[in-house]
């Protein structure tokens, strides 16, 4: 895991690029690679390349980036890892390629050398790379399959610029600095902004699975190498069987994972998908596993401490474990503002920072994760919200002519500001934008992480951004629809029969999951210098997984029913059993407690307000109906609140901690507690 950067100047001018310039931007992300430095530029200086270095194979300086192939015509700065490099080795070395280390990374530029841009289908693993072809003047920018490594780009000038990070582009110079508006009305909506763009202005990002390349001519072209969607095929296998390949395909997926020349370990949650990672891991070594977990000092509702610590005995591994508070989330905030780049607005970032930060402590440099199980085989009670109301209502409701439906809509609304809203299931705040979904025709689900929905966006949003908005799409009104329609169209062009599942599942696939919880555990996990690996998203398990019916994952009102099955035998009963808590933190509660004046100085004293974007008087309303207890809304604030704070400290340059009151909460400091070997 490490961190890349490069330029190509391919009609800029007078090319510009200098080691210095390169090595500038490369050592904002000194956290991705601490452990060595590398920097190429061509004697033309039109093409500079820089690395930073986590190792993790192979750690001597063989290793080092940016390495280039035998006759110097080729160069590459690689992030990640590739688990079948061994295997691909061989082959290599038959057709007389000439390796110089046991890298990963050696083995893609002889893989672009021997089969061009179809070398991408040969790697098994999770990357973002940036490679330099000399003999075609083409620079290739790849990231991985489902979207774990982040790759941004910025193109003007004559000039396209990469990294890993966004802070790094903005070391360039030539980089300026702005919120892109229509991002900011995705954000709102989804808590993670959609690819390819970002909440920076001129700034974007590779969608997952996708390759750019560009060429001397400043050609750009973006092409999609692998998509998870399933040929539209009968599904020939039983539940034993299904059960069966994916407990197989799981245990392998652990077991590559595994490959590292230094100490690794698994966060564990005690739940269903980090047990079932502990117990195959236990299987495979001769020594306990690592296993670490974070818990909160005076909120223990949302603690799964006690869990974790049961499966912790249960397989003997060696246990770690962080307990942290308010203080430690302000603490925390100028690194979180810092190291995300983009706000991403989800409260676990915080725990997750500790827990990693844990993790390095005891020396261990990589961890196990148990992110997209839950998409993949229907784990969220959401889903199972949605389907029920699919199946009953909404597949019947969308099919009446549109008058009628607006009818319904107008009825609808009747009841839910006439009082109805008290018999509704408890946070179904967006009722009144489900029925304006009836109405125009919309999806039912756009995405299982959703903040603020059109109705409510038309209240925090000001009409001059608004206006503008809709100015800029040719008169038609903003919607955060038109994002999941792109993806739909896409998947639907390939698989008409798919279902309502299949349609969530794909969704959460391309944005909540690869946009927002692998961008959680990508840039948290770094910002300690922790490599966090994900079995359940090995492309083999994805494509096996999006050809299950969907009958198989939620079965008799059972979410994650062949998961389950799979595991059953694997994992203990009283794992498989328990109610799904989900990984969490207290932040309504810190909100009305002692937090509550450092967000709201936060978010109205932010320099975002003087640019006339939002309706303060409608957040204020929301912040005084948390506060009365009537309405839950600290994710509607918690989004604001990183969202200003990513402002001042990106587009004005003030940093959280400098523009933030001091809060005085009580002086402990989050608890460490370790207990070596066995437990």
């Amino acid at each position: 895991m490490c961190g890349i950067c490069g330029i190509y100047e391919y009609g800029a001018g007078e090319p510009g690029i200098t080691p210095g310039l390169v090595a500038a931007m490369r050592d904002t992300m000194t956290h991705r690679g601490p452990d060595d430095a590398g920097v190429y530029v061509t004697p033309d200086r039109t093409v500079g390349l820089g690395h930073r270095r986590l190792s993790i194979v192979d750690l001597s300086a063989a290793g080092r980036n940016p390495m280039r192939n035998e006759d110097g015509r080729i160069w590459i700065t690689f992030n990640g890892e590739i688990y079948n490099h061994e295997s691909l080795r061989q082959p290599l070395i038959e057709k007389g390629y000439r390796y110089r280390s046991r890298t990963d990374t050696e083995s893609v530029i002889y893989l672009y050398e021997e089969y061009g841009l179809d070398f991408v289908h040969q790697l098994d693993g999770f990357f973002s790379l940036g490679l330099w072809d000399e003999g075609r003047r083409t620079l290739v920018l790849v990231r991985d399959r489902i979207g774990k490594k982040p790759l941004y780009y910025c193109v003007g000038g004559g000039r396209l610029i990469f990294a890993s990070e966004v802070k790094a582009i903005l070391a360039h110079p030539a980089v300026s600095r702005d919120i892109d508006e229509e991002a900011l009305y995705h954000y709102l909506t989804f808590l993670a902004t959609p690819a390819p763009s970002t909440l920076f202005a001129g700034i974007n990002k590779l969608p997952p699975g996708c390759m750019l390349t560009c060429n001397a001519q400043g050609d750009i072209s973006i092409t999609r190498y692998w998509d998870a969607i399933a040929p539209s095929a009968p599904f020939e296998m039983n539940e034993e069987e299904c059960a069966e390949e994916i407990r197989r395909l799981l245990s392998e997926s652990v077991k590559k994972r595994m490959m590292s020349d230094v100490p690794f370990g698994v966060f564990l949650s005690g739940g269903i998908d980090s047990t079932a990672i502990v117990s195959m891991m236990s299987g495979m070594l001769d020594t306990p596993v690592r296993t670490f977990t974070v818990g909160f000092r005076d909120d223990p509702q949302y603690n799964e401490l006690e869990y974790a610590r049961d499966v912790a005995k249960e397989y003997g591994t060696e246990h770690h474990e962080v307990i942290i508070g308010q203080q430690e989330l302000l603490d925390s905030l100028p690194d979180l503002i810092f190291h995300q780049d983009e706000p991403t607005a989800d409260p676990v970032c915080v725990p997750l920072l500790y827990v990693s930060d844990l993790a390095r402590q005891t020396g261990t440099k990589v961890v196990q994760v148990g992110e997209g199980s839950d998409e993949l085989f229907c784990g969220y009670d959401d889903y199972k919200f949605y389907l029920e109301l699919h199946n009953r209502v909404w597949r019947h409701l969308v099919r009446l002519p549109r008058p009628i439906r607006r009818m319904i809509e107008l009825a609808g609304l009747g009841f839910y500001y006439g009082g109805g809203r008290r018999f509704l299931p408890k946070g179904r705040k967006m009722m009144p934008d489900l029925l304006r979904r009836i109405a125009q025709g919309e999806e039912l689900f756009w995405s299982g992480a959703f903040v603020f929905d059109e109705i409510n966006k038309n209240k925090l949003l000001s009409p001059v951004v608004i206006d503008r908005l809709r100015r800029a799409d040719h008169g038609r009104a903003p919607t955060s629809h038109s994002i999941v329609r792109a993806d739909l169209e896409r998947l639907l062009a390939e698989r008409p029969d798919a279902d309502q599942l299949h349609r969530m599942i794909y969704l959460d696939l391309k944005l909540r999951l690869a946009e927002l919880l692998l961008m959680r555990v990508d840039k948290i996990t770094m910002a300690t210098s922790v490599e966090a690996r994900v079995p359940f998203l090995d492309h083999k398990l994805v494509e096996f997984a999006m050809s299950i019916p969907s009958s198989l994952k939620y079965k008799d009102g059972q979410t994650k029913y062949i998961l389950k099955r799979a595991l059953a035998g694997q994992i203990p009963d009283r794992v498989l059993k328990r109610k799904k808590k989900g990984f969490g933190a207290p932040i309504s509660e810190w909100m009305l407690d002692r937090l509550g004046g450092f967000l709201e100085h936060s978010i109205f004293a932010s320099s975002l307000r003087q640019r006339e974007l939002l309706d303060y008087n409608f957040i204020r309303q929301i912040l005084n109906d948390h506060r009365s207890r009537r309405v839950n809304n600290s994710f509607f604030l918690w989004s604001l609140l990183n969202l200003s704070l990513w402002y001042d400290q990106w587009i004005e340059n003030r940093s959280a901690a400098d523009s933030s009151p001091a809060v005085e909460l009580a002086p402990e400091a989050a608890t460490v507690a370790e207990v070596p070997g066995r437990i």
